[in-house]
Order: structure tokens, then C-alpha cells, then sequence
């Protein structure tokens, strides 16, 4: 037997496809069949449309500026972690000082990842709640972090009636039963990608006091802090002790319609982000130095466009226009309270039993099979969620999909034409 000279390291050799090449896949065979750009993508969350004039003209103008051209400071522009400072001081309810409790990094995920190579050891855990963003997982992984999976329940009717994201819920005591000597830390994502629910002051309560109690960092994913459309609390502003304990993760690319430009930051007490930035500098030392500028820019700008609420107010007028075919095909969904994402229960869609799926999709849960027949049938890309979820839970969301609606209205509009075609297969 011949080795493979170029052997990978386990941590990238993982040999079953991940969600998004599969999506893909079967995306590239329904545009060869119906032409370049025929399928109506709603599966990855970028957004179909540019971000407002003001921030491209922010962006446009740092392109001209020669230190703009150059190596930024590892932990960011002066200019990003002051207006990021300013803009957290009102949330916070205390003055956020940009110099020891900002650091700017190359997209959130890259500042996640600072995070956990800051504070892993080999073997340390990190409480995940399930479903997850996948990246999460691998970032754990990289410096030698275990993560151990708490699942979000589902409402029980879920699959029968539409309900609130809110009505997921998580079950303190199993959240307190995974907490060992060997927890270190423990990720929240409010508002919640995939689901769409926001953890209410209560809960956020709960958690955060049973990680004072055990003295667990919590990395707050809040990336979609801007879209909320209920009240929204931060986990850094629970209490004193919560703080301390809190970094809070945000991203240009979620408030500003740029996913492209890879901008995020870590907000959180000196003793945390000082390692955090000690991370980053040995990743990629610094970020991309035009696009903080025009992040900059676009805070200082934000309020004086209405931008805030409008952005708020447009992403919740997509969701209401979107989810209206579910409503009128008779198919529930949780309503999201946050961000731009919508799980649907297709228990109701009855697959023909002769339908053929490569090995690779037979093989997966039944959400996989959805969403390459919704792509080759439909021509509408979804994210089967059970990508999110270890395999001992994948049977929660098996019969769902995550839909994005951060499009252009027509493209909503071209996707509820063509979910009409699911009424001769819905029971």
C-alpha cells in the first residue's frame, strides 16, 4: 500500500464533505441544466446586495490615504477601536476604553479563534450549545480544546405550528451537568444563527452566573447584535462579575452588509483581550488596513443616516415578506427574533419514495436529502441544519432547513414562486 506523501494532519483530514460542497454541488448541476445563475441561492448568508453609499465612499476614500495602504497596529486601528469604543460605552453603561478592551481582528471568526488559541490548553473544554456555527468546532479544535455539546430543545409543536425561535429552549440543568474541572470556556450566540432566537435577560442570567460560579470565560458571539426584533440584552451587561468574565464578538461584515471585508473586534476586561490580541499578532499580525478606515467611518456615520434603524427595520420587512409563503403553503417555521436566517419544518414534504440521491446525500439525515431535492427540483439553495449539530442530536432539526433572507426583494419574490412548486408534495 502506497502512503500518501502529503499526508494532512487530522485536524484538516476529515474525510466526509462538508454541507457547503454538497450545496454546491448540486447547485453547479442545476445551472448547468438551466443556465449560469439559475438557482436562487438561500443558503450561505451573504448578503445579495451592497452596503449603503455612505460606507462604500468610506471605503473608497481610505483606498487613497498612504498609511491606509500599510500595516495597521496588531490590535487595530486607533480610529475602528475608538469608534467601536464609543459605540459599546452606551451599551455597556460604562466607558469602554479603546486602547486595553478593543482589539480589531480579521473577521469575527478569526477573533473567535484568537480567543480560544488565548485561553486552550491541550484537553481544556469549551461549552457549545447546539446548533452551532460549524466554525466554531474546528477553531475549539486547532489549540487542543474538547467541545462538549449542550443542545437547544425545539418547541414541541414545532413541527405542527409556527412558534417564536424564542421557544427554544435550554435545559440548565444538562447545561450544568456538562461543566467539569476541565471547562474552560463556554460560547453564546444571541441572536442565534441558525435558529434566530434571542436569549432573554433571564437566561443570559442563568448562564452567566453558573460561569461565575465556575470561573468559565464566555465568548458572546454577538455578530447580529444590530438585528434584533425583540429586546436584546448583552451578556457583558448582566452584572459586574458576568463582565469580567465576558468578551463580546462583533462583526463589520453582520452591521455594515460587507461580509467581504473581514473586519471584527473583541470587546472585554484588559486581563482578557491583552491575550486575545497576543493571539491574533502570532495568526496574522494585523488587518486588512482600508477596511478598518471605512469601518471606522461607517460608525461614526451610522447614526447620522438613521442607518441603525433602518437596517433593522428592512431585514425584519424581508423576513415578513419571505416567510409569508410558508404561511400560505401551510408549512410552520420558527419565527426568528434576530438576524437574517428562518428554520422551516418540512415534515409535511413527502419525498418520492423513488427519488434518487448520490451515496453521499442517502447517507446523511433526511434534511440533506431536502435540500439537494429543493436545489435540483426547486432550483432554491437551503442549509440543512443538521450540519450543526453532533450526530447524537441531529434528529432535532432533521426534517428542517435554514433559509437566508439577506437578499434583494426579487430574489424573495423569484424564491416564493418557485416554493409553490413544493404544494403536490406537501401531506
Amino acid at each position: 500500500m502506497i502512503q500518501d506523501p502529503f499526508k494532512p494532519a487530522k485536524r484538516v483530514a476529515g474525510q466526509r464533505q462538508d454541507v457547503w460542497s454538497i450545496v454546491n454541488e448540486a447547485a453547479a448541476a442545476y445551472n448547468q441544466e438551466h443556465g449560469a445563475g439559475s438557482v436562487v441561492n438561500m443558503g450561505q448568508g451573504f448578503f445579495g446586495y451592497n452596503p449603503p453609499e455612505f460606507v462604500l465612499d468610506a471605503a473608497r476614500d481610505a483606498l487613497g490615504k498612504v498609511d491606509c495602504n500599510q500595516y495597521s497596529p496588531t490590535k487595530g486601528r486607533p480610529r475602528l477601536k475608538k469608534a467601536i469604543a464609543e459605540a459599546y460605552t452606551p451599551f455597556f453603561g460604562r466607558t469602554i476604553n479603546p486602547d486595553t478592551e478593543v482589539t480589531i481582528t480579521t473577521g469575527a471568526n478569526e477573533g473567535m479563534l484568537s480567543a480560544f488559541m488565548a485561553f486552550l490548553e491541550q484537553g481544556d473544554e469549551v461549552i457549545v450549545f447546539e446548533p452551532f456555527f460549524d466554525q466554531y468546532i474546528s477553531n475549539i479544535e486547532m489549540p487542543g480544546g474538547v467541545p462538549v455539546y449542550v443542545p437547544l430543545h425545539p418547541p414541541p409543536n414545532g413541527a405542527t405550528q409556527t412558534t417564536s425561535a424564542g421557544e427554544w429552549t435550554l435545559d440548565m440543568a444538562e447545561l450544568e451537568k456538562a461543566i467539569t474541572d476541565k471547562t474552560r470556556m463556554l460560547v453564546l450566540n444571541t441572536p442565534h444563527n441558525p435558529i434566530g432566537k434571542v436569549f432573554t435577560r433571564a437566561e443570559l442570567q442563568a448562564i452567566g452566573d453558573l460561569c461565575v460560579k465556575h470561573n468559565i470565560i464566555i465568548l458572546s458571539d454577538e455578530v447580529y447584535d444590530r438585528l434584533y426584533y425583540v429586546p436584546f440584552t448583552r451578556a457583558a451587561t448582566l452584572s459586574p462579575e458576568i463582565a469580567k468574565l465576558t468578551l463580546t464578538v462583533g462583526s463589520g461584515g453582520k452591521n455594515f452588509y460587507c461580509t467581504g471585508w473581514r473586519v471584527g473586534w473583541l470587546v472585554g476586561p484588559e486581563p482578557l483581550i491583552k491575550y486575545v490580541s497576543a493571539a491574533h499578532t502570532r495568526i496574522c499580525y494585523s488587518s486588512v488596513s482600508p477596511l478598518q478606515e471605512a469601518t471606522a467611518v461607517a460608525f461614526e456615520q451610522a447614526e447620522a443616516h438613521g442607518f441603525w434603524e433602518e437596517s433593522k427595520k428592512e431585514m425584519k420587512g424581508k423576513m415578513d415578506r419571505f416567510n409569508a409563503i410558508w404561511d400560505e403553503l401551510g408549512l410552520p417555521y420558527s419565527d426568528p427574533q434576530g438576524g437574517y436566517f428562518v428554520l422551516v419544518n418540512l415534515a409535511k414534504v413527502k419525498l418520492p419514495e423513488d427519488y434518487e440521491f448520490p451515496a453521499h446525500v442517502a447517507s446523511r439525515p433526511r434534511d440533506f436529502k431536502l435540500s439537494w431535492f429543493f436545489i435540483k427540483e426547486l432550483g432554491i439553495a437551503a442549509i440543512p441544519p443538521t450540519e450543526f449539530f453532533t450526530e447524537g442530536n441531529a434528529h432535532i432539526v432533521e426534517d428542517w432547513l435554514r433559509f437566508a433572507v439577506c437578499k434583494e426583494d426579487e430574489v424573495l419574490d423569484k424564491a416564493k414562486e418557485r416554493l409553490r412548486g413544493l404544494k403536490k408534495y406537501i401531506q
